[in-house]
């Protein structure tokens, strides 16, 4: 039995190493190509010791954490997102970020992605957030890397009510499993009404 929680303060950050593993070993497949590494991940994973509001949502099998998602405000991201909502007409103070959402594959297609969703969607209406915003990574349909058997998983999010919104997409750099340094990454966001 899987058993899903909201962890805040001293709880998220007791967890975030963790995250930093999960992130490591989900984001290395298809379609981030993630190779990760202890450094990047405390450096990215800071914006959730340092915010008051942030929220992991975690899957625990028995005391392992066997699944991840995790949010904070927009604002605690506007260095890295304010650009891509440049002229959007959208108040990055409106907005909540789901971050991550990050699970072992045998745990998938049991309902644990829709329970990160329903979790960080209900801690921005207690925050009284008018929206909450996600991003996914852009990869070329002809990658070689890209699996035959993959499965996008926009039809998901269709269904839980978010769209691409055109033309914002942000831009971040880490390392490819297949690179030999950190290129960067056109990541589209995601958007609903909340």
């Amino acid at each position: 039995m899987i058993r899903v929680a909201r962890l805040t303060g001293d709880d998220l950050a007791r967890a975030l190493e963790d995250v930093a593993r999960l992130r490591i070993e989900v984001f290395r497949a298809w379609p981030y190509l993630y190779d990760g590494d202890a450094a990047y991940e405390a450096r990215y994973l800071q914006t959730y010791r340092d915010s008051e509001a942030a929220i992991l949502v975690g899957a625990f099998d028995g005391d392992r954490l066997v699944g991840a998602s995790t949010g904070t405000p927009m604002e605690d991201h506007a260095q890295d997102f304010a650009a891509a909502f440049e002229g959007q007409g959208i108040d990055l103070k409106e907005v909540f970020y789901c971050a991550e959402s990050v699970l072992l594959p045998g745990y998938r297609g049991q309902g644990i992605g829709h329970a990160f969703f329903d979790a960080r969607e209900d801690h921005a209406r207690a925050m009284e957030r008018r929206y909450a915003a996600f991003c996914s990574v852009v990869r070329p349909a002809d990658h070689p890397l890209k699996p035959e058997e993959y499965q996008p998983l926009d039809p998901f999010w269709r269904k839980r009510g978010y769209a691409p919104l055109e033309g914002v997409v942000a831009r971040f750099g880490w390392k490819d499993i297949d690179q030999p340094g950190e290129t960067e990454h056109a990541l589209q966001f995601w958007l609903r009404e909340l």
